[in-house]
Order: structure tokens, then C-alpha cells, then sequence
């Protein structure tokens, strides 16, 4: 097997991430044509497909799936060794987002790990819902933010979270019809997913509780008012998991992703973030 160039590997990784080679060339300063090329001395170096074409995307085969892990890594170790035999000292700001629901879970830990790394960049976190932090991300007005995604190119993908009924195991709420819910506002990807698994099944309901925040979906649950939808990572133990059991259906995850904005091209500081972000998330769930 021929050795893999660096060239070859971003040009893989970033066919990926944009989901299309035409999304690619942007980001690599590349025409449609040039990054077709690259991947097909890829393909040809390695033996084998890591690319298919699919409906609405490329889809990775297996091949694919596995060399995507190394190509990161080997990515991952040129940065760092080029940082440090050229002594790169990060600065700047990073304006960043994130909701409620993944902020402890999953940013929390990345976070610990780029702060003592790089003591220059300061980070200005805002937390909020996805449906108000995809705009701010398209505006420019955040560098980085990671989301429920609305659509299959918005940002890179990196897991798909579990969506989960839950209610208080104080009381019965889920026996009563029309069935009371606390909800999300009506942009939210969640309340979206709870009324559409309702209507499947055909159970009446009724909203009775309005809220954007996290804390207060909690709140409506602890105290009895309803039942609602969470993702499961922000789901606190006290709480119940409901399901079939109790009469309600299943529902769709969500697929989180790592959002960037176009005004921040050109930023180490944010392109260093960026790739940890995508290391650790999608190595660890």
C-alpha cells in the first residue's frame, strides 16, 4: 500500500464533514474536480471504497468508517507536533454555544481539556437553544456552537442523541387524557419530535406548559403539571423514563453536531476547538 499524503487525508476528512465534495472545495480552496481527484488516489493508495454516493449525500462505507478515525488522528498529531516544534502560542477570543441539555455532559469535558492547553484564548460561552443558536452561528455573531441539527448539512455531524419521555414517579400523569405535556418552544426540534410521536399513535394531549429552558421542563415534571420530552443525557435520575409501559411511543433522536460559522475561517485558535470538539465527541458516545 502506498503511503497516505497528508493532502489525500484533509481532502478525505473535509469531503466528509461538508457532506458533499462541492461543500468541500471552499474549505480547502479546491475545485469540485480537484477534490474528486484527491479522494481517487486515496481510494486507489488504500485498495479499497471509502465512498458512496447516497440519495441526498456521500454516504462512508465501512473502509471509509474505519480510515476516518486515523485520518483525524494523523491530523490531529501534525497540528500538535507543527504547534510545538513552531512554538504556537494560541490567542483570541472564541465566542461559543451550546444548550442546557449538553452543556455538562458533553462540552463541560472538552473544555477542561483546551483551557489548560491554551491559557491565551479566552472563551465567551452562551447557552441557549439550538434553534436560537444555529442563526447567531450563520450570522457570525458565535464562532462555534454545537446543536441539534435541523438539516443534514448543518455542521458536522457527530452523535445522535436518545430522546426520552419522562415523568414523576410521584404521579401518575401519564394516565390522564388528554395526556398534560410541557413543551419547548415551537421552533425546538423536541417538541417537534414529541407532538409527531402523539399523533402517530393518535393520544390526545394538551399543552399545559411553555418553556425554552431546560430547568424549566424539569420543574414542570418534579411538580406534577406534565409529562415531557428531554434528551436523555439531561434527563436527571430522579426522574422516570416513560414508554410503551405507560402508553407513550418511541421518538426520534437527535443529531448533535458541531456548528461553525464562515467568519471564523482563518482562526487557529477556533480551528483548534473545532477539532478537539469533533475528536473527543465522536470517540467518546
Amino acid at each position: 500500500m502506498q503511503d497516505l499524503q497528508t493532502d489525500w487525508l484533509k481532502c478525505f476528512v473535509a469531503v466528509v464533514d461538508a457532506g458533499s465534495l462541492t461543500a468541500a472545495g471552499p474549505e480547502l480552496h479546491r475545485s469540485q474536480s480537484a477534490v474528486s481527484m484527491q479522494l481517487k488516489k486515496l481510494e486507489a493508495a488504500v485498495g479499497c471504497r471509502l465512498l458512496e454516493r447516497g440519495t441526498r449525500q456521500l454516504q462512508l462505507t465501512d473502509d471509509g468508517q474505519t480510515l476516518l478515525g486515523y485520518a483525524r488522528r494523523l491530523l490531529d498529531l501534525q497540528a500538535e507536533a507543527q504547534a510545538a516544534l513552531q512554538g504556537e502560542a494560541l490567542s483570541g477570543l472564541i465566542r461559543l454555544g451550546v444548550p442546557d441539555d449538553y452543556a455538562a455532559r458533553y462540552m463541560t469535558p472538552v473544555l477542561k481539556r483546551f483551557a489548560p492547553r491554551h491559557g491565551g484564548v479566552e472563551i465567551q460561552l452562551d447557552c441557549e437553544q439550538s434553534t436560537r443558536l444555529i442563526p447567531r452561528v450563520a450570522s457570525g455573531d458565535l464562532d462555534l456552537a454545537l446543536i441539534s441539527r435541523d438539516h443534514a448539512r448543518r455542521g458536522t455531524l457527530l452523535f445522535h442523541e436518545p430522546m426520552v419521555w419522562v415523568g414523576s414517579p410521584q404521579f401518575d400523569i401519564w394516565q390522564r387524557t388528554p395526556l398534560p405535556i410541557a413543551v419547548y418552544e415551537p421552533e425546538s426540534l423536541g417538541r417537534r419530535s414529541a407532538l409527531q410521536s402523539l399523533a402517530v399513535q393518535g393520544r390526545p394531549y394538551k399543552v399545559v406548559y411553555n418553556s425554552s429552558s431546560l430547568a424549566g421542563q424539569i420543574a414542570a415534571v418534579e411538580s406534577g403539571l406534565a409529562v415531557a420530552v428531554l434528551t436523555q443525557c439531561s434527563a436527571p435520575p430522579h426522574l422516570q423514563i416513560l414508554g410503551a409501559a405507560q402508553g407513550l411511543g418511541p421518538l426520534a433522536p437527535m443529531e448533535v453536531a458541531v456548528y461553525r460559522s464562515t467568519a471564523s475561517k482563518g482562526s487557529k485558535a477556533v480551528d483548534r476547538l473545532h477539532r478537539m470538539l469533533v475528536q473527543t465527541l465522536r470517540q467518546a458516545v
